[in-house]
């Protein structure tokens, strides 16, 4: 039985990563209007940071800056304001609590790299920590799959299997850190959107190739990126290259300039290049902002950790 979360002090800083959904097979809608899912992720070193603080109880306010901070929904529709209220309604309902988040951005906002999700991730870690919560991370995360499908993947972090809507993670074997380069574009996209347009032109998997690629799962655990460049694949790929068509030049500057393997991070935009050294990620990096290919680039290694406490 995992141990409850330890008491904290009034104020705790949270960070949580951002994803790379290194494989990701879509099938047609369910009943409930979810696509069910398989799909591998990687959690990458760029990270949105969420400060809690105790505040009178019934005050639930948060602010948000840094990257994209202007996109964000106010109020009652922040998913990390979310993910507080929730966490107090089936946690803290015997003693009312509140809490001031301010979270700080770095991963872009409709970017298919799950910036909300890790906010929100990160929230309910925080605010469990400074409310004193009996919370293990097993029920954190079983919160986190209510707020959305990436929520539990945040928590976890590191490589993992993700199946159902994706709200199903299981970690998965892996070696030695991968090197990325992280190319943002000038919009967003909507994922509504990406799935709406990928329902219209999309070519399901059939059920017995409904599952991430062995040879991507042999290449994780052999810390071998050549191999695993070679096995990215993203079935949304072509739906959100359709709504914005710029990104196929994005993907294929990358190519050009040495990268081992490339793809559409998610429902994208932001697109995500492998290569082979950190000497490589600032070469590709220095490239793609020379050729404007992009609104600007990151560099990240992974595996990163999930929602940790850093001050």
């Amino acid at each position: 039985m995992a141990s409850p979360i330890p008491p904290g002090p009034s104020s705790v800083r949270v960070r949580a990563p951002a994803k790379l959904n290194l494989a990701l097979r879509v099938g047609p809608p369910r009943k409930d209007g979810f696509h069910p899912l398989a799909t591998v992720y990687h959690a990458i070193s760029l990270f949105d940071e969420v400060q809690a603080t105790l505040a009178e109880p019934g005050v639930f306010e948060v602010t948000t800056t840094g990257e994209g901070a202007e996109l964000v929904p106010d109020g009652d529709d922040h998913l990390a304001l979310r993910a507080a209220r929730l966490l107090a309604e089936r946690y803290a309902a015997d003693e009312p609590v509140g809490v001031e988040l301010a979270v700080r951005k770095s991963i872009p906002v409709a970017g298919g790299l799950a910036g909300g999700s890790a906010d929100a991730a990160a929230a309910l870690l925080a605010c469990a920590v400074v409310w004193d919560l009996d919370v293990s991370p097993e029920a954190l995360r079983e919160l986190g799959a209510e707020l959305g499908s990436d929520v539990p993947f945040a928590l976890l972090g590191g490589t993992a299997i993700g199946s159902g809507r994706g709200e199903s993670v299981v970690p998965a074997m892996a070696r030695g850190t991968f090197h990325w380069v992280v190319a943002f574009a000038q919009h967003g996209l909507s994922t509504p959107a990406v799935y709406r347009r990928f329902d219209e032109i999309g070519d399901p998997p059939a059920p017995a190739d409904f599952e991430v690629p062995d040879e991507m799962l042999n290449a994780l655990l052999a810390a071998d990126p050549a191999r695993l460049g070679a096995t990215l694949t993203n079935d949304l790929q072509p739906a959100a290259i359709d709504l914005q068509p710029q990104l196929a030049r994005t993907l294929e500057a990358g190519l050009e300039y040495g990268a081992l393997g490339a793809l559409v991070s998610g429902s994208g935009p932001t697109v995500a290049f492998l290569v082979g050294s950190e000497t490589a990620a600032v070469d590709l990096g220095v490239a793609l902002s020379a050729d404007g290919v992009c609104r600007t680039v990151r560099r990240a290694t992974g595996p990163a950790p999930g929602a940790r406490i850093i001050g």
